[in-house]
């Protein structure tokens, strides 16, 4: 176990149709053909890992610019980051105690674009950012051409970046710090288990779980946020092998609640 401190990074919200969440969420049927939409609204958050061998960022949220045209207006019309403006990474950082300048690794679970829009503090700098090799391929097929998903954009990854691309499906970062690769969401989601010091093991899910009703009743995301539900459910077993093995407590990506235990239950 090491000795480290996990601080919850506030970075706004997300509100979007429950059903990209939950798969079939709302849907009609005989009795109640023409359901009600359901909106959900959840956090966006990012994590500090203060960690004797280094200062992590565990993602980077959304651009603050999401709204004014730096996410396409469909993307942001079905998943509207309504106060992306009031949250500038550094800025969240000040508000926690930390800067940009503290950093020494970006760990990128993947790069959606409400996950790297912060990556341009990094631009130019020497700080290694973490992302899995199978993502950072499907980001950039995503975002050049008519192929794989709308989620990606390239203003927040195509950058002068110092990647550090990781190509196995587990990599030990640093002392008790794991990252492990969960294909599903996307090609290349890399959760992340961490052995803390006076609490026992984490394991940070990323959007493998986006909430709770993904992990504890094996609900998949809807179809649009899924690039292979084999995969998924093959994730979701690994993860919950993780939670059995370790006694872990397990954190799901946009979940309220799990943000509340990453600010009062851990170290």
């Amino acid at each position: 176990m090491v000795d480290a401190t996990v601080t919850l990074v506030e970075r706004g919200h997300i509100r979007t149709d429950l059903n990209h969440i939950v798969e079939g969420a709302a849907l009609g049927h005989k009795e109640n053909p023409n359901p009600e939409t359901r909106m959900l609204e959840g956090p966006v958050y990012n994590v500090v890992i203060d960690h004797p061998e280094a200062t992590i960022l565990w993602d980077t949220g959304s651009h603050p610019e999401a709204g004014q045209g730096h996410w396409p207006a469909e993307l942001y019309a079905a998943f509207e980051h309504y106060d992306a403006d009031e949250h500038r990474l550094s800025d969240d950082l000040a508000d926690v105690g930390y800067s940009i300048d503290d950093v020494d690794c970006v760990l990128q679970t993947h790069l959606h674009l409400d996950h790297a829009g912060g990556l341009y503090e990094f631009e130019g700098t020497d700080v290694p950012v973490v992302v899995h090799e199978e993502e950072l391929k499907y980001a950039y097929l995503s975002a050049k051409s008519d192929a794989g998903s709308d989620a990606y954009v390239a203003a927040d990854f195509d950058r002068d970046l110092n990647w550090r691309v990781l190509s196995r499906d587990r990599t030990t970062l640093y002392e008790d710090l794991e990252v492990v690769r969960l294909p599903g969401h996307t090609p290349g989601v890399l959760g992340t288990k961490l052995d803390l010091d006076g609490h026992g093991t984490v394991v940070f899910t990323g959007d493998q779980a986006y909430v709770r009703e993904n992990y504890h009743e094996e609900e998949p995301l809807g179809a649009g946020l899924l690039w292979s539900g084999r995969d998924w459910r093959e994730s979701l077993s690994l993860v919950k092998e993780l939670e059995r093995r370790h006694d872990a407590t397990v954190i799901c990506g946009h979940d309220a609640g799990d943000a509340e235990t990453i600010r009062n239950e851990l170290p």
